[in-house]
């Protein structure tokens, strides 16, 4: 899975990087975000403006929001069939934009002890993760407000994240990532949904403050071992 990632990059960068639009007054950098907050999505092809959205996907026939705590992953194989996120994929894909990633890797007795490692591009650059979104509506709740709500798909790891964790985030890179936002041919976005080239990914360990969410700041990504990848 992937439940926490990074995007501290300065705003102007990233909207030079990744060619987008218009981004929030309010720029939300992050070295943890984690699910429940408000995360940067890509919903739009033409715009490519920035829209924060809540991480964990409430599908809009849900009849509370609790649901999405448990919607914060899609699965590339099962996207298009699953009744969570079927709609999402046919209909509201977006781009979740970040400059890395955390995993834990299982390890002692049990393997009751997960250290966190963190993956990034060796160029340094930003990226986006596949992701889908929706919009809720409270039925005769009035007293809980819409949400508009995301999630970032995982595939199998490529070898560099199978070190540590058998899955990882869909990366997007920069011609791919137009194609998922704007292509209509289910075949094709499948296609898209696949590992990321392993010599493209830097990993290192991390100390284990990015286990709280309520840490942040660069000290957090500050590596404890030598990189591997």
């Amino acid at each position: 899975m992937c439940g926490r990632f990074s995007m501290a990059i300065e705003a102007e960068k990233l909207k030079s990087a990744l060619a987008l639009g218009q981004l929030p007054l309010e720029w939300p950098t992050s070295y943890n975000f984690a699910p429940s907050q408000l995360i940067p999505t890509v919903p739009d092809p033409e715009t490519r403006d920035v829209v924060l959205m809540r991480w964990g996907l409430v599908p809009f026939w849900a009849k509370d929001p609790s649901i999405g705590a448990r919607m914060i992953n899609a699965r590339a194989e099962s996207v298009e069939e699953k009744p969570s996120f079927r709609n999402s994929f046919k209909h509201k894909r977006c781009l979740v934009l970040a400059d890395g990633f955390y995993e834990w890797k299982k390890a002692g007795a049990g393997g009751k002890v997960s250290i966190p490692y963190y993956f990034s591009l060796k160029s340094g650059e930003p990226f986006a993760f596949a992701g889908l979104w929706d919009d809720w509506e409270p039925k005769g709740l009035s007293q809980i407000p819409g949400l508009t709500t995301c999630t970032i798909i995982t595939t199998e790891a490529n070898d560099v994240v199978a070190e540590v964790h058998p899955r990882m985030p869909v990366i997007l890179e920069k011609e791919a990532s137009f194609r998922w936002l704007e292509s209509g041919d289910p075949a094709e976005l499948k296609s898209l949904l696949r590992p990321l080239d392993p010599e493209k990914l830097q990993a290192w360990e991390v100390g284990r403050a990015v286990n709280s969410p309520a840490n942040d700041g660069p000290g957090l990504i500050d590596p404890v071992k030598g990189l591997f990848g």
